[in-house]
């Protein structure tokens, strides 16, 4: 049996994410962690996003000199000193006060990039201010397009470097421990209520500094006075447009100079398209098991994605990431990065900035080991053979195929050839 003893309410003392969620779980009241934690329908996705990284067994060499490892990657034209960054999650003013922009400042400090979610409570202005960010921003195309134009200007305005527009909410999944918590949109049943009250510490820090957090990117998407997080939900739910196509993706594409990165997709043959519509980036995401239950894992169409799109865009991914293990199985998968979602957020509501900067260290630390363990030195070690399982390491070498195959043809005659 696997016991673990929790650390009481001290952040410090987590060994772990799982320790940290514990922490989080304890701390927040019972409707803001069901926000944090919860999944889709009968949450089989939620499952499914942590189950796949068992299925991938590891086969390290020995007798490597791994004394100095590296932990450094590039994403597009700058630096990262770790294969990760924290992704977009709204509400995050729930979880403490300004979460968003002590998100930001953990990325600074800890040298990876940041992406502030539309639904954030802190301006997009705000997180460019921090020092050393790395920023970028993730939006919906809503229907009130106007709305979508006047984000990218000031994301131009700020010169920031990419925008990650999330395209599998289209329609809103069905999440019902949500609606569970609440008489009507956003208010709060008596036993939430009663249970609010006994969480003080959350009061204090949440509550009390300034009120129940706003939105503070929605702009005129809102009616006046109606941008707070309890009253702007049934609004934002209008907004989703179901229409939603790549002919939204190319008139943003018009818009938007700096890098564009899809997030949302699960299909190969959207990352085909994805490319053909000059987008920079795809992310491979089921939106943490909230969309669609009984989707597949981004883990599991990773490699075949890779195979297809590597050299023309960046591919990240995200969901169930938890381990450095994990991390390390989605790079020798293929994968450019990953977006950390609940990794991160455990540690923010468990202690603030300072609980987030742990879960980081928990990570990169993790990482480290593992990278030595397996005997290698840096990330370009990682290779198939590295992988046991004859299915996975069969997917890891069709990627090195597929890729040697394209480095051959860019040196083949025909192909130096100029019209």
């Amino acid at each position: 049996m696997n016991r673990r003893l929790y650390p009481g309410g001290d952040y410090r003392r987590a060994q772990n994410i799982e320790e940290l969620r514990a922490i989080a779980r304890r701390r927040l009241p019972h409707f803001a962690f069901e926000y944090l934690e919860g999944g889709a329908d009968d949450e089989v996705t939620l499952r499914r996003n942590r189950a796949i990284f068992e299925s991938i067994g590891l086969q390290p060499r020995t007798l490597r000199d791994v004394a100095l490892r590296d932990l450094t990657t590039r994403f597009f034209d700058g630096p990262a000193s770790m294969p990760m960054m924290f992704g977009p999650t709204g509400f995050n003013g729930l979880l403490t006060d300004k979460g968003d922009l002590r998100l930001a400042e953990v990325a600074a400090r800890a040298g990876i990039p940041f992406i502030l979610s539309n639904a954030s409570t802190v301006s997009i202005e705000d997180i460019a201010r921090v020092e050393g960010v790395r920023a970028w921003m993730q939006i919906y195309l809503y229907r009130t397009r106007a709305h979508v134009a006047k984000l990218v200007d000031r994301v131009k305005a700020l010169e920031l470097e990419a925008i990650v527009v999330t395209t599998d909410s289209a329609i809103f999944g069905n999440r019902e421990w949500d609606r569970r918590n609440y008489v009507r949109p956003l208010k709060l049943d008596l036993r939430n209520q009663l249970d609010v009250l006994r969480h003080p510490r959350w009061i204090w820090d949440v509550l009390i500094p300034s009120g129940v957090p706003r939105f503070q990117n929605l702009g005129d998407l809102l009616p006046p006075g109606q941008d707070s997080v309890k009253g702007a939900a049934s609004a934002l739910a209008a907004e989703l447009d179901p229409s939603l196509n790549w002919q939204d993706i190319a008139w943003l594409r018009d818009l938007w100079p700096g890098r564009l990165i899809v997030k949302g997709m699960l299909h190969p043959e959207d990352a085909r398209l994805a490319v053909q519509y000059g987008v920079d980036g795809v992310v491979l995401s089921n939106h943490g098991g909230r969309q669609l239950d009984g989707a597949v894992s981004a883990m599991e169409v990773l490699p075949e994605v890779v195979s297809l799109a590597k050299g023309q865009l960046s591919v990240f991914l995200d969901g169930g990431f938890r381990r450095g293990s994990d991390i390390v199985k989605a790079l020798l998968l293929g994968a450019d990065g990953v977006l950390l979602g609940r990794a991160g957020l455990y540690g923010l509501a468990a202690g603030g900035a300072a609980g987030a900067s742990h879960a980081i260290e928990i990570l990169r630390t993790e990482v480290d080991r593992t990278l030595g363990l397996l005997g290698c030195s840096n990330l370009d070690e990682l290779c198939p053979d590295l992988i046991h399982d004859p299915k996975w390491r069969a997917a890891a070498e069709a990627i090195v195929g597929s890729l040697s195959a394209e480095s051959a043809s860019a040196f083949h005659p025909a192909a130096m050839r100029q019209d």
